[in-house]
């Protein structure tokens, strides 16, 4: 099976490396350009499964470069990359027929999860990143296919956020969830009120694996969530 093609098109020779030697070692087949015109020549003579912009370029921005994308193919999706954070811009870019859009700075992982989230959106296009059916946690596991949890007092079927969010914590065991990548993938936004509401479904799946002191949800002050599973004695 091929890997997922994705082009770069970022014209900070430091970041574009960076991210595209990240998505290579997540198998991802990564083409850079450091331009908006090297990368309307690049996009015009290879195959791409999804299109990564910088609006912010020289010679073409990344605007002008969707807009000429858009002309003749309006299937691969883009993801922008902006330093601006203006409202005016995201309406801009989704006007273009953007399929999300980054604000820098923002982390590796954020990156990562959009992509993947955006491929699987796309018709036809799946990320190469295989998940797991099931997640192992203690004495309890999650098959986020059936948003089945099982825990040592029974299973019980998740809600759709509810799943999703235990989903993101489960591929991040260990390790810091982000509260925007989860409010982003799984609300869409990352507003107050969708953070408040965040914070309720935390606290559910809190409650749903009280009965299992192999795993906890811990608060990371300032930046997240993290799932934490303790080994048996």
């Amino acid at each position: 099976m091929s890997r997922t093609a994705i082009l770069l098109v970022e014209d900070d020779p430091n970041l574009g490396n960076l991210l595209a030697e990240y998505l290579r070692a997540k198998d991802y087949d990564v083409t850079l350009a450091t331009d908006g015109k090297a990368g309307w020549e690049a996009y015009s003579k290879g195959r791409f499964d999804l299109l990564v912009l910088d609006v912010m370029m020289p010679l073409k921005d990344g605007f002008t470069l969707a807009r000429e994308i858009r002309a003749k193919d309006s299937a691969t999706p883009i993801v922008f990359l902006t330093a601006r954070s203006m409202k005016q811009d995201t309406i801009n870019g989704f006007g273009l027929g953007a399929d999300d859009y980054l604000t820098k700075p923002f982390s590796m992982e954020e990156l990562l999860l959009r992509i993947g989230a955006v491929l699987r959106r796309t018709r036809g296009v799946e990320p190469r990143v295989e998940e797991p059916d099931r997640f192992d946690l203690g004495s309890s596991s999650f098959e986020p296919k059936r948003q089945l949890l099982r825990t040592p007092v029974g299973e019980r079927r998740l809600t759709t956020k509810e799943s999703e969010l235990m989903r993101l914590l489960c591929l991040n065991r260990d390790q810091v969830l982000e509260r925007a990548v989860a409010l982003n993938q799984v609300w869409g936004n990352d507003s107050y009120f969708s953070g408040r509401s965040m914070d309720v479904y935390i606290a559910k799946l809190r409650k749903y694996l009280r009965d299992d002191p192999h795993v906890e949800i811990i608060n990371v002050h300032g930046k997240g969530f993290r799932l934490v599973v303790h080994a048996h004695p």
